[in-house]
């Protein structure tokens, strides 16, 4: 088959058991299940499934779901288990690559026996990888809205999109406005919104006390800072102009105002990977090891993400970066990144090891991401033209990304192990570097902002 695009890695919140998308099979039909970002299933019965390409099962559920065109291109169909997740291709056939599951965890996870025996993929209607979020600001239906805020809330909650606090709380203020109506005074309480936080907010934040003192703390007592400052948040909430009937209805304006701060991440829509770094050698005996980090890739970059801490260790634009995967027969495979940074104040030339078995994979996608993206930039650049030209604000997709201080989403490059190294000639010497050259051939090419190599000078200045 060909290499499956889309993503590979943790489970998304809507995976946390096992299901199947065939309930039935016989010799001409099936019935299949199609789950969607808020774990609702699409029921369809169809005519012979092992035939049947993703192109044409997408085109069942849009008729089935009713969703405008835009939709085709908003979603993908994806096979998603605990173990793995793969965004197919139009002309893939879902039945057959389930068929062939086994076979793609054993390539692409470091799974037991046990636990690839016994994995089953469900199919997923999902948002695709390649959906430019500047086409998403143009969706006025509902119920791709809907769907769109959904996966994102779930990937908030799930705390795959790391957040700062003030965003968790703003967007954990829209969900309350979605699920409780506008806000009302008095109702509810920071003491109700207890109850439930974990609907609101991620884990991390939601973690309560336990113990003697715990014991102490009625549901009269003062509200913990999470909850506050949610409601807080939601009484900030911006209500559509219209009657008070009206108001409660409309639901589009807050699933767009999810959607908007959640661009404001440099890892929104991304596919996740799973992979492990080195750890910075520590102590006396320079012991190290490794760490798990999810490698979030998208039409925008590549960002490094600390499962553990929830935090971004580094975040690359395209033409930040070089890159390369080895894959040796007797060895790991890896996906190598390398980008301009310093050492002792002398710009140099890191390379960051990715241990993966997903590797080509990413590799394959950060290709594909570049290749789409170059393809676009004349579009974009000729919608953006009258704006342009007229001297007004830009455009709503050139948000800004965000960069408080200490931000979760900031890169976080003295948490990495990282090679500094020079090229002369056919050696390749890690030190202070003076090189004419990129280890990798493999980059963006040259424009505007691109990543750029350390000359050979007198005085080595950052390119």
């Amino acid at each position: 088959m060909d290499g499956p695009e889309g993503s590979t890695g943790q489970p998304a919140p809507a995976d946390r058991s096992h299901r199947s998308s065939v309930s039935s099979v016989g010799a001409r039909a099936a019935d299949v299940l199609v789950y969607l970002a808020d774990d609702s299933m699409v029921p369809l019965a169809v005519e012979n499934l092992p035939s049947l390409s993703a192109h044409e099962l997408h085109r069942a559920i849009r008729e089935v779901l009713q969703l405008p065109d835009i939709a085709l291109d908003a979603f993908a169909l994806w096979l998603v288990s605990p173990l793995l997740e793969v965004q197919l291709k139009p002309k893939h056939q879902p039945y057959k690559l389930g068929r062939q599951w086994q076979e793609l965890l054993l390539r692409f996870t470091d799974a037991p026996d046990d636990d690839v025996a016994m994995d089953e993929p469900s199919l997923q209607f999902r948002r695709n990888v390649f959906f430019p979020k500047r086409r998403e600001l143009q969706i006025h239906d509902k119920e791709v809205l809907r769907l769109l805020y959904e996966e994102a809330k779930g990937n908030v909650l799930a705390a795959r999109y790391p957040c700062d606090v003030e965003d968790c709380e703003a967007l954990g203020a829209l969900v309350c406005r979605v699920q409780l109506g506008p806000y009302q005074p008095g109702q509810p309480t920071a003491c109700a919104l207890r109850e439930k936080l974990d609907s609101f907010l991620p884990a991390h934040l939601c973690k309560r006390s336990h113990g003697l003192f715990a014991a102490f703390r009625g549901r009269g007592a003062k509200a913990g800072t999470g909850e506050q400052g949610l409601l807080n948040a939601y009484r900030r909430v911006q209500e559509v102009a219209g009657s008070d009937g009206e108001r409660e209805a409309s639901l589009s304006p807050h699933y767009r105002a999810y959607l908007l701060k959640c661009h404001e991440l440099p890892f929104y829509g991304c596919a996740f990977f799973h992979g492990e770094i080195d750890k910075p050698a520590q102590g006396f005996l320079h012991r190290g090891g490794r760490k798990p980090v999810s490698v979030a890739i998208s039409l925008d970059g590549v960002h490094v993400i600390d499962c553990r801490e929830k935090h971004v260790l580094l975040g690359l634009r395209f033409q930040e970066l070089s890159w390369d995967h080895t894959s040796p027969e007797e060895e790991e495979s890896v996906l190598w990144l390398e980008f301009d940074g310093d050492n002792e104040g002398t710009p140099v030339n890191k390379l960051l090891k990715i241990y993966s078995k997903q590797a080509e994979l990413m590799s394959s996608l950060i290709e594909y991401c570049i290749e789409l993206s170059q393809a676009a930039e004349p579009a974009a650049s000729q919608e953006a033209g009258p704006a342009s030209a007229s001297g007004s604000s830009p455009p709503p997709h050139q948000r800004p990304q965000l960069r408080r201080q200490g931000s979760v989403v900031c890169s976080r490059i003295q948490h990495l192990s990282t090679i500094d190294y020079v090229e002369e000639g056919e050696t390749i010497k890690r030190v202070k570097p003076k090189r004419t050259t990129s280890f990798f051939s493999r980059q963006l090419s040259l424009g505007q902002g691109s990543y750029t190599v350390v000359q050979a000078s007198d005085s080595l200045e950052q390119g």
